[in-house]
């Protein structure tokens, strides 16, 4: 078995990053650092290997093998003929290139994928006269190049298919959610199966089954038919093996996940699902609306993906969101509730302040990912404890082991609309006036009318008005027009000649 350790790069969602970074140290990732939608690391072949099997929040994991700089497709070209290539390929393998840029000198990712692959074949052709095949769906190896303005990057992917896969999913409802985006909202919540789990709205059964998996702490690779890196010259079956066999670290999980929903064609796929993941046994589903839920299981917690009004639409979709607020207040006491949404003003109608509030991605959508702390007790004590956590938040209130904290000072915003701003040239005047009336004049929030102002002032005073009940002029309203109408809007006329004399 190989021990060196080499560089990988785990890609996953906007928002999952965090949670990523800390499921790869659990593995035992060195130089774990985060990027945009990405997290870098080092490790041997066996980390590599965990990471694509265990990873609940990677999309794939890439193994680097060589960084250029490149302007344009021609250095391309040059630099990729450098590598090893017999190290990865053989002419009797095939592969594909993956492209993505990031960059104004390249217009064309397409283009740059086949200046890739014809660099490879040219190396081939040059130092055996044999060449690889290319193969688009599932080939022997599969090529990833990123180039981030001339940053280039050239990878081996040892995924292959999405890791989001898992391979439990006979069936989906419209706009499933992805298994990725699921595992991510339940480790962000905290939940690793010491309590119940609710979804009252659990289409086709994503969140209930990797919550299962979570609890049991199985791995999601165990459905999955193969990794890339299967495929590998390098590949050692005899370490994956012990790897996929391991169950030291599952658990038991004493509770158990409840699922419903308004739709029993989507009752029906989620079972079938459940069945397919071999979880029957964790997992209760029901036909039920969420807004006939009048029991809970306790202790618990709520985890739910609502329709946003975009893929799936709804009648009535600011009712739906108040009625979920009502029935958190009445029958979710004691939970926490996570909610995950991308109408903003949906969730506003819930009418409960959240606790947390994260960004996350739902394929294209940008949604928020909100926690409700929903307390046991009558409505004052609720808002009592609020009130007294907003306060330790915002003002600093000291708690058991913080005295030392340091208090933390709220600014107001300015308001550029009604406050004269503090310029430093307003400050220089102000303090090097020669009379009281001059520096005044320059302090903020303060008007000046017509008697206040200084001849010399080349700045229009402004006037009082008086007479009627208006305060403005602009304000009040036209009399009776020449054409015995009363009107709020001035009356048109066409203009003369008389009127440019």
């Amino acid at each position: 078995m190989s021990t060196a350790n080499f560089e990988m790069v785990a890609k996953t969602l906007h928002g999952l990053e965090d949670v990523l970074a800390e499921e790869l140290i659990a593995l035992g990732a060195d130089n774990v650092e985060k990027g945009r939608r990405m997290v870098s690391f080092t490790g041997n072949k066996e980390l590599l290997y965990k990471a694509n099997f265990y990873c609940r929040t990677a999309l794939r994991i890439l193994k680097p093998i060589y960084h250029f700089k490149a302007k344009d497709a021609d250095t391309v070209y040059n630099e990729v003929k450098k590598v090893e290539w017999e190290k990865y390929l053989t002419p009797e393998t095939t592969f594909a290139i993956d492209s993505v840029i990031f960059s104004e000198d390249f217009n064309h990712s397409k283009f740059v994928a086949y200046r890739t692959k014809d660099a490879i074949v040219d190396y081939f052709m040059e130092k055996i006269q044999k060449r690889p095949s290319v193969r688009v769906n599932n080939p022997d190896l599969y090529i990833n190049i990123h180039i981030s303005h001339n940053d280039c990057t050239l990878s081996i992917d040892s995924s292959g298919e999405s890791l989001h896969k898992r391979g439990y999913r006979v069936e989906q409802t419209e706009a499933p959610l992805n298994e990725v985006l699921a595992a991510g909202m339940i480790l962000m919540a905290g939940w690793r199966g010491e309590s119940n789990f609710v979804d009252p709205m659990c289409g086709s059964g994503t969140l209930l089954i990797e919550a299962v998996m979570i609890a049991l702490n199985i791995a999601p690779g165990i459905h999955r038919k193969e990794f890339a890196f299967e495929k590998w010259i390098d590949f050692d079956r005899e370490l994956f093996d012990r790897i996929y066999n391991d169950e030291s670290l599952e658990r038991n999980f004493e509770y158990k996940c409840y699922g419903s929903d308004v739709s029993p064609a989507a009752i029906e796929i989620a079972q079938k699902n459940v069945q397919s993941a071999g979880l029957s046994k964790y997992v209760e589903l029901k036909v039920l609306p969420f807004q006939k839920y009048e029991e809970v299981p306790t202790p618990g917690i709520l985890l739910t993906n609502p329709p946003y009004g975009e893929r799936i639409s709804s009648r009535d979709l600011d009712g739906l969101y108040s009625m979920i607020g009502e029935r958190l207040k009445h029958v979710f006491m004691g939970y926490n509730a996570w909610i995950l949404s991308s109408n903003e003003k949906c969730l506003e109608k819930i009418g409960l302040r959240p606790s947390v509030k994260v960004k996350l991605m739902n394929g294209s959508l940008e949604c928020e990912y909100r926690c409700y702390e929903m307390f046991d007790g009558t409505n004052r004590e609720y808002k009592k404890a609020l009130n007294e956590k907003e306060s330790e938040r915002s003002f600093g209130g000291r708690r058991t082991g913080e005295e030392d904290r340091p208090r933390k000072v709220i600014e107001r915003r300015p308001d550029f609309k009604r406050d004269r701003m503090d310029r430093p040239e307003r400050r220089f005047a102000a303090t090097h006036a020669e009379t009281d009336e001059g520096r005044t004049s320059f302090m903020p929030k303060k008007k000046f009318y017509e008697e206040d102002r200084r001849e010399k002032d080349s700045r229009p005073a402004r006037k009082h008005f008086s007479g009627g009940g208006d305060k403005h002029p602009d304000r009040k309203r036209f009399k009776d027009n020449d054409y015995g109408a009363k009107s709020g809007k001035k009356p048109f006329r066409k203009k003369g000649r008389e009127d440019f004399n």
